[in-house]
């Protein structure tokens, strides 16, 4: 069922998604993106670098908080624009549980062409992960 810009105002919030991160996801996504640096797969070399653990890819970590996005449209073409600054890293310890992103969106502005502005909320371990998280999001 695709949004309608008819049905949205500012404030609505985007159902709210958790998504799990294990290190074997991690290395999924360094064999599609052929993004192998060590900090993302290797626990020794990224406490040498001054890590606390292994961390997953910033890419990675963008592309499972936009789904909230996509989810909610229906259709990620209808994504016409995206951007976040990356404020910390998502630790994903080898403990067999990994970590966790929790990401939720709300509604900012309604702009002209039947586009809105929907901000985004990642965090992980109670800490937040992106910082100016935006989309903009053409509807129906």
């Amino acid at each position: 069922m695709a949004i309608s810009f008819d049905e949205v105002e500012v404030g609505t919030e985007l159902p709210a998604q958790s998504f799990p991160v294990d290190r074997a996801a991690l290395v999924r996504y360094a064999g599609a993106s052929g993004d192998f640096n060590p900090i993302h797969w290797n626990e020794k070399f990224a406490l040498e670098v001054g890590l606390p653990d292994v961390i997953a890819h910033g890419m990675f970590t963008m592309a499972e908080a936009i789904r909230v996005v996509t989810d909610w449209t229906g259709d990620p073409g209808a994504v016409v624009e995206y951007g976040v600054r990356f404020s910390r890293p998502v630790v994903v310890p080898n403990d067999g549980v990994g970590a966790v992103i929790e990401v939720s969106g709300k509604v900012a502005k309604l702009l002209e062409d039947r586009r809105v502005q929907v901000d985004l909320v990642a965090t992980s371990g109670g800490q937040k992960v992106l910082g100016m998280s935006r989309a903009v999001v053409q509807l129906g």
